[in-house]
C-alpha cells in the first residue's frame, strides 16, 4: 500500500510537471529559446483567474478565463519582444543568448507587476472539489479528487495538443517551421505568425499547470518558481525535441520525486529534481527521447 500509494503521489505532480515541460518545449522546438519567463506567464495568468473567481464565484469558470490570458500574454512577448530580438541576433555572436537573457528579465518583470498589483501575501485560489484522499477498504489514500481534476485536467491538455500536432495543418506548419524555418518560408508558411501561436499554445499550457497545482498550495508572485525548475528538468529529461518526451519526463520526475521523499525524506526536496536529471542523463545526454527518433515521434 506504501509504494500505490507513493506511485499515486508522484502521478499527480508528475501530470502538473508534463504541463509546465510541455510549455517549455513548445517555445523550444519554435524558437530554440528556453523561456524561462514561463513561470512568470503562469502566475500572471492564474491571478487572472484568481480575480475572474472572486467575481463569479466559480471556479470553472476562472479556468478558461486563465488559460486565454496566458495564450495572450505568451503572443504578445514573442511579437512584441521575443520576434524584435531574434532579428537582431547572430549565430556566434553573444546577442545570440539576448532572447534567453530577456526571458528572465521578463520573469522579474512580471514577478515585480503582480506583486504591485496584487500585493506579496499569500493567497487561496481554493477549487470546489475536496483535498482529502479516496477512502477504499478503510485506508485513506493520497489521491483526493483535486488530484483527479488535476490528471484528467492535464491528460485532456495534453490530449489537445496530441491532435492538433497529428492530425491538423496548423500542427504540420508548427512542425515544419521548428524545424526547417526557411524551407517553410519558401512553401508559404507565415513562419513568424506560427511561432506565436506556438508560443500562445505554452502560455495556455503554463497557465492550466496554474490554476490546477494553485489550488493544492497558496498563490504569490513566487508560488510558481519551483514548477519551472520542476518542468525544465521534466523537459530535459523527456528531451526538449519531443513533446512526447515532455510528457514522459514529467511522469518519471513526479514518481521518482514521490519515492524520494517517501524513502530517503524532505531533506533533499529541492536537489531530487537534479538528482534524477544527473541519473538520467548519465544514460541518455540527449534526454529519452532527445534524437532523431524522437523528433519524428513528436
Amino acid at each position: 500500500m506504501l509504494i500505490l500509494d507513493t506511485l499515486l503521489i508522484g502521478l499527480s505532480s508528475g501530470a502538473i510537471y508534463a504541463l509546465m515541460a510541455l510549455a517549455l518545449v513548445l517555445v523550444w522546438r519554435s524558437t530554440r529559446v528556453v523561456n524561462f519567463a514561463q513561470a512568470g506567464q503562469a502566475i500572471l495568468s492564474t491571478y487572472i483567474g484568481y480575480e475572474v473567481m472572486n467575481r463569479t464565484h466559480s471556479y470553472w469558470i476562472s479556468i478558461p478565463f486563465a488559460i486565454i490570458a496566458g495564450g495572450a500574454i505568451a503572443a504578445f512577448i514573442d511579437a512584441v519582444i521575443m520576434r524584435a530580438l531574434a532579428k537582431r541576433s547572430h549565430k556566434g555572436s553573444v546577442a545570440e543568448i539576448a532572447p534567453v537573457i530577456a526571458t528572465l528579465g521578463m520573469l522579474g518583470l512580471i514577478r515585480s507587476l503582480t506583486g504591485a498589483i496584487w500585493g506579496n501575501e499569500y493567497l487561496q485560489y481554493t477549487s470546489p472539489v475536496s483535498g482529502k484522499g479516496y477512502l477504499i477498504g478503510g485506508h485513506t489514500i493520497p489521491f483526493s479528487p483535486q488530484n483527479t481534476v488535476i490528471v484528467v485536467g492535464a491528460l485532456l491538455v495534453m490530449g489537445v495538443f496530441a491532435v492538433i500536432f497529428k492530425f491538423t495543418n496548423l500542427g504540420l506548419a508548427l512542425r515544419a517551421a521548428s524545424f526547417q524555418p526557411e524551407i517553410s518560408r519558401l512553401a508559404g508558411i507565415r513562419v513568424d505568425r506560427i511561432r506565436t501561436i506556438g508560443w500562445a499554445f505554452a502560455g495556455s499550457a503554463g497557465a492550466v499547470a496554474g490554476a490546477l497545482v494553485t489550488p493544492t498550495s497558496y498563490l504569490s508572485p513566487n508560488s510558481l518558481d519551483l514548477l519551472l525548475v520542476s518542468g525544465f528538468v521534466a523537459a530535459v529529461i523527456g528531451g526538449l525535441d519531443s513533446l512526447i518526451g515532455a510528457v514522459l519526463g514529467g511522469l518519471i520526475l513526479g514518481v521518482g520525486f514521490a519515492f524520494i521523499l517517501q524513502y530517503i525524506g524532505t531533506s533533499v526536496t529541492f536537489s531530487a529534481a537534479f538528482i534524477i536529471l544527473i541519473v538520467v542523463l548519465f544514460v541518455r545526454p540527449r534526454g529519452i527521447l532527445g534524437s532523431k527518433v524522437g523528433r519524428r515521434d513528436a
